[in-house]
């Protein structure tokens, strides 16, 4: 029978070969702190006059950065959006730019591009273009 000492030695070996890390978190930031832009959320959307949809929101975005052993996580937030032409896979979106009622938006499907909208706040509906293979197209999108 081994005794409580033998035991005891046995775990803190056990332990002590494990790697030592430590986990460091600085401040804190979460999607539902953000403040609302008006691009944010699902809209109807009309491309070169198809229907279209798309979608834009604030995600958690933690980063964590190990180095000898020591890791810190920092905290953060991104928007992301997505959009879908006449009901297909949707497509991510990135922000570009906000300026007050103008958006840029980069379109991240196989062949990306730069698409712009411009909201009124009192019709809920934003209208800019487009880019596809250097050509511009019509875009118009409401609120939902």
């Amino acid at each position: 029978m081994k005794s409580l000492h033998q035991l005891f030695q046995k775990r803190t070996l056990g332990v002590a070969l494990l790697p030592f890390t430590v986990l460091l978190t600085v401040g804190t930031a979460h999607a539902s702190q953000v403040v609302s832009e008006w691009y944010f959320g699902k809209w109807n959307c009309r491309i070169d006059g198809r229907p279209a949809q798309m979608q834009w929101k604030v995600v958690d975005a933690p980063n964590t950065h190990c180095q000898g052993g020591v890791c810190s996580t920092t905290s953060g937030v991104k928007v992301v959006g997505w959009f879908s032409d006449s009901g297909s896979a949707w497509v991510p979106l990135a922000k570009r730019y906000s300026r007050g009622n103008d958006f840029g938006i980069r379109y991240q499907g196989k062949e990306q591009d730069n698409w712009f909208l411009r909201y009124d706040p009192q019709t809920r509906s934003a209208t800019g273009w487009t880019t596809w293979r250097g050509n511009r197209y019509p875009l118009s999108c409401q609120k939902r």
